[in-house]
């Protein structure tokens, strides 16, 4: 035993790099030539090689072929390879499906295959063509995992694969994403460029119009969106559900969505959608049923007088209705060794050159293959020729001979014959030489050489080849060539959303809670009875429509406003503040409002924070803001923003926490007009910070609310008015911190 001392960084890094490698070559990258993983490559050549699961033969169980290639050529898990046989059968998955499926496949609306003890397969015709002439020595093999047999580096295939049925994965530090494409076109594209080699990237899209998906969606992209995308290998092809109008009875109508876009769930989209309407975000709507069969048929009910293109757009931004596949047109491309292949973005026109390429270097293979066995059926041919006329002297040595291999050495020396040659007449049967004439032999001898000349200017003529290749796509191109599914519509008028068309108006109750718990609730829902969290109670409760907007202030001095119809409707606990907007670590809300949609968007808000600091601003508190909030408040190292109140009279008072109370006139607050730190409004000192603000009238009464204890009335007058920066009296003398102030009266 041999104990090496290694650094621990360059071993995790040479692991590391070994297995990204492998990932990319062996899982999740796949081949230009043949447009195959490795997975998919195996078990079309088990189906083929080992199995004989041709079109023309019976379906066999999916648990043999999934045994079968696991035994031979892929030692991995079972559930992968089913499922990337699955794929290859589904004709919503695969533009054109490689294997002929019996049974339960799975479905557009996301259903799981049946076990593969249920299922049953055999080949495609189009997979025959993928597999090709693997026969005829057109490609290189290599042994498998445990050196028991042999498997092909990649697939002779005759279609281009890779761009007909496209392919995705996701490797370490790379990924690919390749739509599928109309056979036709990439044949027309193909032949265009074995004619002119110079052809560049926008002339080829004179054939190839964009991706065809199997769901039969629109591609929305402009004819230079669709350039760039395929000069470059990478962009965004919109996808949009395809859709009609039709009349249902009593005149309604109805949105009869025909078509979904690639690779999404149709259950989740009808889901979806129904949520939609439940949750009265999109009145326009009233019903959607699901009456697919073979063919999609999602019909959506109009509400009376409803516009349906509104409701359309409306579904088109919020739902899988409308989305992108992001094009990276990575694959793995042939290297100077034949065993290795490295990964590379291609083009349009390098992926079909790449492809080009390999047509000729197979099909210069499969006619090398083709002439050395003419030639040596030529030359077995030529040796019966020689000896035809004397056959009674062949039978006579033969019957004279001491076994095969004396035979054939003395018929060698009597004729002049090769060794081969020797052999063949050797073992043929009498029978066959009384069937055949010599007329017979010369024929088929004439046939082979001829065979072989014409082999001969083929293989010195890459004119020739290029022929041969162009009139195979043509072959197959006819076979197997459909038309688009995929309408490409490069100019679309995108129908603006006006969100208030799209909510229903009600008066509700808007809910915050301290704990940052977020809800809406109907008016004929009592709000002391709407649940809580245990500890948790309510910051502000209030009546308004659900066009109305919420702005929520936070400690740190962030504004986050949204619409009150986005508040959960429930009479639960509602929904986190966090999963609307994303909070910092111990940020929380400290004050919250509702601006009516038909009021003035700005206010005057007076913010105060724990140390007694504040200032007055103009903040818009309707307007929409991102995930991550607006800064309208600066705190200084320490401090926390502990509230704020909308500026309504002239004269408001400050409450601590131990419960001194200050009072002062607005005018003594500074107008900052962005986020600032103000000046000191209340001294605060040991542990005491100030807690609450009030605006106030001359004969009003406070309420001040205690941790512990009752309520108690406080007069104005015992307030001390001032100047600014003073801690003020002492309005409560004994009793538990103050937890709330408001003016008597007022819940």
């Amino acid at each position: 035993m041999t104990i090496q001392d290694v650094r621990l960084s360059d071993e995790s890094k040479t692991r590391y790099l070994t297995y990204a490698l492998s990932v990319v070559h062996s899982r999740a990258v796949p081949d230009v030539r043949d447009g195959l993983k490795p997975v998919q490559r195996r078990i079309l050549y088990a189906m083929e090689h080992n199995l004989h699961l041709g079109p023309d033969k019976d379906h066999r169980k999916s648990a043999a072929v999934v045994g079968e290639v696991l035994a031979r050529y892929h030692p991995h898990g079972d559930s992968a390879c089913y499922e990337a046989m699955v794929r290859m059968a589904q004709d919503f998955s695969y533009r054109y499906p490689l294997v002929d499926g019996q049974g339960n496949f799975g479905s557009l609306d996301g259903d799981s295959a049946a076990a593969y003890r249920y299922t049953e397969a055999k080949l495609t015709r189009v997979a025959i063509e993928v597999i090709g002439d693997i026969r005829e020595e057109t490609v290189i093999h290599r042994p498998n995992f445990d050196q028991t047999t042999d498997e092909p580096v990649v697939l002779p295939s005759r279609v281009p694969n890779l761009l007909m049925n496209g392919a995705s994965g996701i490797a370490v530090g790379m990924a690919t994403a390749i739509p599928p494409h109309n056979l036709k076109e990439l044949v027309g594209a193909i032949t265009a460029l074995i004619e002119d080699p110079e052809l560049t990237d926008a002339k080829l899209l004179k054939f190839v119009k964009g991706p065809d998906f199997p769901t039969g969606c629109l591609v929305m992209n402009t004819p230079q969106e669709l350039k760039e995308i395929y000069s470059t290998g990478k962009g965004p092809i919109r996808m949009r559900a395809s859709h009609e109008i039709e009349k249902a009875e009593r005149g309604k109508e109805v949105i009869v969505i025909t078509s979904v876009p690639y690779a999404t769930d149709k259950s989740v989209i009808v889901e979806k959608i129904a949520d939609l309407i439940i949750q009265k975000k999109l009145p326009q709507l009233v019903d959607v049923r699901d009456e697919s069969t073979s063919v999609v048929r999602v019909v959506l009910e109009l509400a009376p007088g409803a516009s349906a293109e509104k409701a359309l757009a409306y579904l088109f931004k919020n739902t899988s209705l409308q989305m992108n596949f992001n094009v990276n047109l990575t694959a793995l491309v042939p290297t100077e060794n034949p065993l290795v292949a490295k990964p590379e973005t291609l083009s349009l026109r390098s992926a079909l050159q790449y492809f080009i390429d390999f047509r000729l270097d197979v099909t210069r293979k499969k006619l090398s293959y083709e002439k050395r066995k003419l030639e040596e059926r030529v030359h077995l041919l030529e040796g019966l020729v020689m000896i035809f006329d004397r056959l009674n002297e062949v039978i006579e040595i033969v019957r004279k001979s001491d076994g095969r291999l004396d035979s054939a050495k003395k018929l060698q020396a009597r004729f002049k014959l090769s060794e081969l040659q020797a052999l063949f007449i050797v073992d043929l049967r009498i029978y066959q030489l009384s069937r055949t004439s010599i007329d017979e032999i010369e024929a088929e001898l004439k046939e082979k050489r001829g065979r072989l000349a014409e082999i001969e200017r083929l293989l010195k003529s890459e004119k020739l080849l290029k022929k041969l290749i162009s009139d195979d796509l043509e072959r197959i191109g006819e076979q197997f060539g459909d038309p688009r599914r995929s309408k490409i519509l490069s100019e679309v008028e995108e129908t603006k959303i006006d969100e208030e068309e799209y909510i229903e108006e009600e008066e509700v109750y808007a809910m915050v809670t301290r704990d940052g718990w977020l809800k809406r609730a109907r008016m004929t829902a009592a709000p002391e009875n709407s649940r809580l969290r245990e500890g948790d109670s309510f910051l502000v409760v209030q009546q308004c429509s659900t066009k109305d907007s919420l702005a929520l202030l936070t400690n740190f001095g962030n504004l986050f406003v949204m619409k009150v119809f986005q508040l959960s409707p429930t009479s639960g606990f509602g929904e986190p503040v966090q999963k609307v907007f994303r909070f910092q670590d111990g940020e929380a809300i400290v004050a919250a409002f509702t601006t009516k949609g038909n009021e003035k968007a700005e206010q005057e808000i007076l913010f105060f924070s724990r140390a007694g600091i504040g200032f007055r601003s103009i903040v818009d508190l309707y307007g929409e803001t991102k995930k991550i909030g607006r800064r309208v408040a600066r705190m200084a190292d320490g401090d926390k923003l502990s509230g704020a109140i909308p500026v309504t009279s002239k004269e408001f008072i400050l409450v601590s926490r131990d419960g001194y109370g200050v009072g002062m006139k607005v005018d003594q607050v500074p107008v900052l007009s962005g986020a600032g730190k103000g000046v000191i409004l209340q001294k605060v000192s040991g542990g005491d910070h100030t807690a609450f603000a009030l605006f106030v009238e001359k004969k009003d009464k406070l309420l001040v609310k205690l941790s512990k204890g009752p309520e108690k009335i406080v007069p104005l007058s015992e307030i001390d008015f001032g100047d600014r920066a003073r801690r003020g009296s002492k309005i409560i003398q004994r009793g538990a911190p103050v937890v709330g102030v408001v003016r008597a009266g007022v819940n």
